[in-house]
């Protein structure tokens, strides 16, 4: 049921709704969201039957959880408990009772601690994913060149299970055969701290990545474009594809310029930007040699050779290569020796070039020019973001099982450009 708004209670509420400081900070706060693309009933309850709560509600509840600080569904029932009119502002339907000073049963409206935690963990994704993709098409509407440059990264998440505790003596706690009872859907991971070298130091965890892509504005801030969570049991490249498809997706065009740490040095992360004309600021992972090249692009063999092209190919990996061969024997053999054991074995050396827009990209890259660096400056957007999940409880989130921790961070990541939104009538000037 649902309070008359003509009636004496309903007068009455709707008034005292006008002038409550907290309602106001989530009508506000709300209001940048796109609610409309919430159903206003669960597809999956069956007509006919009792009239539930909105989905929305639900949702908006969760926000508050996270805006609040409150990293357990219990203490967000005691503070919407605290706030009566915070109740009808997040929309769940109010159960009359004309003994209440606000027409209804607050304590009786308001849905118990287990339920919540269901909804936290069965909310329909793509709906909370629409919501983000909303802030990020308002955003993109609202700030002239919005998105020209993004940057990806992947943040790691503490599963809340007693072998990521180090006072729990557990045997065998990184066995990745004994996964843990308490989120049997975490996987273990390494966490990397430092920079590339004999100093980085590795960390053992079990729990899930979040992948994400961002893009900064020096006036209005940091903006989540695309996220995905996964196990964390898989390397950050893995997060690419799908982080930058939804990018795609949601701004309606590329991005031109990339920012990424070494995790991501990959040809097919290079190539989109390259075939646009644009810059993929990615350093470069130390797993082998650095092949030199003379001024027309061709490889050097080991003695400063430029090497000879031969045949192109379609490799095994997926893209167009060119075989080059030494210049010693090919096209003709000159009679010159060399002391490399591949030319006294006969054949001499050989290279496979990568093709593709992306492959010479990430060959004949300048990682010490100044556009580099400006745009490779940028990747602190993401890094802006992992401390404001991390602010925001995400890094040890109190809930268990993928579809809790996937919703959860959805959530944040909505909430963070929500905030961010917030910043924008404000900051903007008046022909915007």
């Amino acid at each position: 049921m649902i309070l008359d708004p003509d009636g004496p209670f309903g007068r009455r509420t709707t008034a005292a709704r006008e002038h409550d400081p907290v309602v106001q900070t989530y009508r506000a706060l709300f209001s940048l969201g796109a609610w409309s693309l919430v159903p206003e009933r669960d597809a999956r309850r069956c007509w006919p039957g009792p009239c539930p709560h909105p989905p929305a509600a639900y949702s908006k509840a969760l926000l508050v959880k996270l805006h609040e600080g409150k990293p357990y569904v219990t203490q967000l029932r005691t503070f919407v408990l605290e706030h009566p009119l915070l109740v009808l502002e997040l929309g769940f339907r109010p159960v009359p009772d004309p003994t209440c000073r606000y027409g209804f049963a607050v304590a009786r409206t308001v849905p118990g601690d287990r339920w919540l935690r269901h909804q936290q963990s069965t909310l329909t994704h793509a709906t909370l994913t629409a919501l983000r993709t909303g802030t990020v098409q308002a955003a993109d509407a609202s700030i002239p060149g919005f998105a020209t440059t993004v940057a990806v990264d992947v943040q790691h998440i503490v599963s809340w299970v007693r072998e990521n505790n180090p006072k729990e003596t557990i045997a065998h706690r990184f066995d990745p055969e004994r996964r843990p009872k308490g989120d049997p859907d975490s996987r273990l991971g390494v966490k990397w701290c430092g920079n590339q070298g004999a100093r980085r130091e590795k960390t053992f965890l079990w729990g899930y990545g979040s992948g994400l892509c961002t893009t900064t504005d020096s006036v209005h801030g940091d903006f989540v474009l695309a996220e995905v969570t996964k196990p964390f049991n898989h390397q950050d490249i893995v997060w690419f594809p799908p982080l930058h498809d939804p990018t795609v997706a949601a701004l309606g065009r590329r991005p031109t310029h990339l920012a990424a740490d070494a995790a991501f040095d990959a040809w097919y992360v290079y190539d989109p930007y390259a075939r646009e004309g644009g810059l993929a600021a990615i350093a470069r992972n130390r797993r082998g040699p650095v092949p030199l090249r003379d001024v027309a692009g061709h490889p050097r063999c080991d003695q400063g050779l430029s090497m000879t092209p031969t045949r192109e190919f379609a490799h095994e990996d997926g893209f167009r290569a060119r075989d080059y061969a030494c210049p010693l024997l090919k096209p003709v053999r000159t009679g010159t020796t060399c002391p490399h054991p591949q030319f006294v074995k006969g054949p001499g050396c050989t290279k496979a070039i990568n093709l593709e827009p992306g492959g010479l990209m990430r060959a004949t890259l300048d990682r010490s020019s100044e556009d580099f660096r400006t745009i490779y400056r940028q990747r602190t957007s993401a890094e802006r973001i992992n401390s404001q999940t991390t602010a925001l409880g995400l890094e040890r989130p109190k809930v268990r099982r993928d579809a809790a921790v996937a919703r959860l961070t959805t959530l944040t990541y909505l909430l963070i450009n929500v905030r961010a939104l917030q910043r924008l009538p404000a900051r903007l000037p008046p022909s915007a």
